[in-house]
């Protein structure tokens, strides 16, 4: 079994923040690519994410980290606005992992050289650019030299450049790439590594087998060959790269949450409550295994009139600039996108064809009507921008000729490119080659009639092509979505507003990320990522009409003292009353109570300060703290109930070896008693506080050779309206 090799992240601290300088690469990045109104938070989050990075004058050293946007959000404007930065910076290297295609490695890489204008023969070479560079002596050699221009004191500023590398992500471009670094003296020479989509092929797909996955040791053995680096993770969707064990060499150090601009249309705008943009496909439209269609269904052909309204009022307003596309995504199998892509464009020939006939033709005019249905749905959302139908009726036939339908996919060899500079219109129909990282300029409807699969979370959302800076012609978008995929959607909005909210106390915090409780809200139908990334397994639960109770109770006698401190400050500051019941139940079934405790004072005060010593335990009360933290965000109001159970006589429970007891509860006694169980509000969070006389079991090897008193345990009790479904890991 091969060693797994981990590369120490240097800390973010203190003596590590440094202010990076705004030259005049990033300013004319600034100026020519960022719209006015996003160039300040552009700029902002570009100078705070380089300065959590090693900063260049250092010696050497390694740091991690991981900058989140939202799917089609602009992350790849930031890493260009962080890699321009860098090169004022003084950086010497900035490696960008482009993706695990050739698609999207000249996307990236066509992109990049766009913007950062290293093809005007007007810009001074601050740049020199290499795409999937071998490790061959002209290349050596040039690199060589562009290294020996920085360290040669005398070498004058206008002569120093910094290095570009766009590299596949790819197993075998990754080892020429580690082997050309490793053949060169990087010593002292201040590199940033950009993993775009760092979620996807990076991470290792073999750890729970013990070994490491090809494109992961590669990855690997080139942060190995740069003593003086930092790797930049940027994705949509963390989930995968902050759950891997903190130990690995890919597991984040520091964060940063990226805010889109004023325009980007995401989950929120989408999947609102009566949203006005979304449809659900009918089951009966929807391909499986077992059954298959026979003709298009009309949810489709509907979807397709909509869209060609939107493309003839866009043409027309526009005057044939820019561009307008769909998305057809039925399945992952190239065989459905072969028939769906036959389907569209049989019915485009035979709407052309009808459109051709006279005026006066029974079949002309039966169509347009239905292409008024189809205006007549998209002027609910875009009402002012819409010309009338008769407009729209007579330059049908023209749009339709400009709009083409490509399949999209590796089925007849190299996936196509599109050329969007080539018509106005285009349907897309495709897989997974249109999932992640893949850009649709001016998407405005989505069609997409396949279920969750295996439930991944991360890779459902980044289906979610249709999100974007949509807002000026958001009127024209409509989303068709099989009807599980719509439900985990939503419910995954919730879960981004979740992890992104707590993620950004740590970046205004600047703790390491390693402080992090890995928790967070999730659908219980949805994974957060594919198993095999991770090592450390993960619990999921809701507590729901039911007991937090912690299965180990005894612990050091230092975690002892401190969950009692912890206990008596809180409730020191309380007024209690007797718990009302039967007036003949005895001194251990009289409990003390206050049912007007803030709940935020007791997450904050008490709850989240008591210390559990069993893993599970820990998990468990994670996801409670993360579930009531949820309640507090819907009504910050909430109370709750706190009894101190049986104050006047002490309980006594048998422990065994691990400090486990066999219940906490005391059970019922007839009319007198209902049992501890019942001891709580109806409604309302509800706390009990014992403590236990806990005496060892007849177990010969168990530790604990005496009685130990006053051993604290609190159970807290969560009302089903409170219901939150969550995921926690070990740490």
């Amino acid at each position: 079994m091969e060693d797994l090799h981990t590369v120490q992240p240097t800390a973010v601290a203190e003596h590590l923040s440094w202010t990076p300088t705004v030259g005049q690469e990033t300013y004319d990045f600034l100026d020519n690519i960022v719209p006015v109104d996003s160039q300040d938070v552009i700029l902002s989050s570009a100078t705070d994410i380089l300065s959590k990075c090693i900063p260049p004058t250092a010696s050497e050293g390694r740091e991690t980290g991981v900058v989140i946007g939202y799917v089609q959000s602009g992350k790849t404007m930031s890493f260009e606005a962080v890699a321009a930065l860098a090169c004022d910076n003084e950086f010497q290297v900035v490696i960008v992992l482009a993706g695990v295609s050739n698609p999207l490695l000249t996307q990236s890489t066509t992109r990049m050289v766009r913007d950062l204008r290293l093809e005007d023969p007007q810009r001074p070479r601050k740049w020199i650019q290499f795409t999937n560079p071998d490790c061959d002596h002209p290349t050596i050699n040039r690199i060589s030299d562009l290294i020996a221009e920085w360290r040669d004191e005398t070498t004058p500023d206008m002569f120093k450049q910094t290095l570009l590398i766009t590299v596949l992500k790819n197993h075998q471009r990754l080892q020429n790439l580690a082997a050309l670094f490793s053949s060169l003296d990087m010593a002292g020479v201040p590199v940033l590594i950009i993993d775009d989509e760092a979620d996807q092929a990076s991470l290792n797909t073999q750890i729970n087998q013990g070994y490491e996955s090809s494109t992961y040791r590669r990855l690997i053995q080139l942060r190995e060959a740069l003593p003086h680096h930092t790797y930049l993770q940027y994705t949509a969707t963390p989930q995968a790269p902050l759950l891997v064990n903190i130990i690995d060499t890919l597991s984040p150090n520091f964060v940063q949450v990226l805010d889109p601009g004023v325009d980007y249309i995401g989950g929120q705008e989408f999947f609102a409550e009566d949203s006005p943009y979304v449809r659900v496909i009918p089951q009966a439209d929807v391909p499986t295994n077992a059954v298959s269609l026979e003709t298009p269904p009309e949810s489709l052909i509907s979807a397709l009139r909509v869209f060609m309204v939107g493309v003839t009022i866009g043409i027309l307003e526009s005057n044939n600039i820019g561009n307008r596309s769909m998305l057809v995504h039925p399945s992952h199998r190239t065989m459905h996108h072969q028939e769906y892509c036959g389907w569209v464009r049989h019915i485009f020939d035979e709407w052309k064809q009808i459109l051709s006939l006279p005026e006066s033709e029974f079949d002309r005019m039966h169509l347009l009507e239905d292409f008024r249905d189809a205006y007549d749905d998209l002027c609910l959302t875009a009402n002012d921008l819409m010309p009338d139908f008769d407009t729209v009726a007579s330059s049908l036939l023209y749009a339709l000729r400009k709009t083409r339908i490509e399949e999209i996919n590796s089925r007849a060899g190299m996936t196509p490119q599109v050329d969007w500079r080539g018509t106005y219109g285009w349907i897309l129909i495709g897989g997974q080659a249109l999932d992640r990282g893949f850009t649709v300029e001016g998407l405005t409807v989505t069609y997409m009639p396949r279920g969750i699969g295996v439930g991944n979370a991360d890779t459902i959302q980044q289906r979610a092509r249709f999100f974007g800076y949509k807002r000026p012609y958001l009127g024209f978008c409509r989303v068709y979505l099989e009807a599980t995929t719509l439900d985990s959607l939503r419910n995954y909005t919730h879960h981004e507003d979740d992890i992104r909210a707590q993620l950004l106390d740590f970046q205004h915090s600047r703790e390491p990320l390693d402080n992090w409780k890995r928790a967070f809200v999730l659908d219980n139908r949805l994974r957060p990522c594919r198993n095999n990334v991770l090592d450390l397994d993960y619990i999921r639960g809701s507590f729901s009409d039911d007991w937090f109770v912690p299965r180990n109770v005894l612990a050091p006698d230092f975690t002892i003292r401190h969950n009692r401190t912890i206990i008596s400050n809180f409730v020191n500051g309380l007024e209690f009353d007797t718990n009302p019941g039967h007036p003949r139940r005895s001194q251990i079934q009289t409990h003390l109570l206050n049912d007007r405790v803030p709940l935020r004072d007791l997450l904050s005060d008490f709850l989240v300060d008591l210390k559990y010593v069993e893993g599970s335990d820990s998990q468990r009360v994670t996801g409670l703290l993360l579930q009531l933290g949820r309640a507090l965000d819907h009504d910050p109001n909430e109370r709750c109930s706190i009894y101190i159970m049986s104050p006047q006589v002490s309980r006594s429970r048998t422990a065994n070896a691990n400090g486990a007891i066999t219940y906490l509860f005391q059970g019922s006694d007839g009319d007198v008693y209902p049992g501890d169980r019942l001891i709580r509000h109806d409604t309302n969070v509800s706390i009990q506080i014992h403590s236990l006389q806990l005496d060892p079991d007849d177990d010969p090897s168990n530790p604990i050779d005496n009685t130990i008193f006053d051993v604290p345990v609190v159970a807290v009790w969560v009302p089903g309206r409170l219901s939150t479904p969550w995921i926690s890991q070990s740490e």
